[in-house]
């Protein structure tokens, strides 16, 4: 084989690698694209529960061929949650505590999935669940698991307007405004636009409230 032929081949190999792991990721990607369109392009209520619903079982469907894959457990939990936010109530409480099981696996077992992101999951969780006796929101933990995830991610945007929206719902006003606007200045995620475009219009409506 000449080099001709052999870059060739190498371009090839090269390709089908891409295209393997593109093929790879589909499920995730699916799977984020789904809760990015209930999350912030249906707006009824009962038609957002509906869409979570059904996100739940396209991702639990995608876990039962892969039951040890971290980044779709986080999303499982992800939707769960979302679900329970949706709803709202005490009924929703059963759902956040599923979430709250899954996130707390991949932590145990692959903590820096999705950068960090189960505990961004699992922090948000425990500041928005009420505390005991009536669920387990607990401050304490909700700070711990949110400075842990922007120790993995500290550019992300997630992990940044969370902290700063638990650090604006408890008063730390100033504070709250670092980490926000670090996350309204975090880079896009090319395969995540409707995600970015919802996450930084709920940064500057936190923003606003602190003026």
């Amino acid at each position: 084989m000449n080099t001709k032929q052999l870059l060739c081949a190498l371009t090839v190999c090269s390709t089908l690698a891409s295209t393997a792991a593109l093929a790879g990721n589909a499920p995730l990607q699916q799977v984020q694209k789904k809760w990015a369109e209930c999350q912030y392009s249906t707006l009824d209520g009962d038609e957002q529960e509906q869409c979570f619903h059904r996100a739940i079982a396209k991702t639990s469907i995608y876990l039962d061929r892969e039951p040890s894959n971290p980044e779709l457990t986080v999303w499982l939990a992800i939707n769960k949650a979302s679900l329970a936010g949706a709803q709202g109530g005490l009924g929703a409480l059963s759902l956040a505590k599923e979430a709250k099981s899954l996130l707390e696996g991949v932590i145990a077992t692959s903590p820096q999935t999705l950068d960090g992101s189960a505990y961004t999951s699992l922090g948000s969780l425990y500041y928005k669940v009420p505390g005991w006796p009536i669920g387990f929101g607990d401050d304490d933990k909700a700070e711990e698991m949110l400075k842990k995830a922007i120790e993995i991610n500290p550019k992300g945007i997630d992990p940044n307007y969370f902290y700063g929206d638990f650090l604006a719902e408890k008063g730390r006003v100033k504070e709250a405004k670092v980490y926000l606007t670090r996350a309204m200045q975090a880079l896009p995620r090319p395969d995540r636009p409707v995600a970015d475009k919802g996450r930084k219009q709920e940064i500057e409506e936190t923003l606003g409230r602190l003026e």
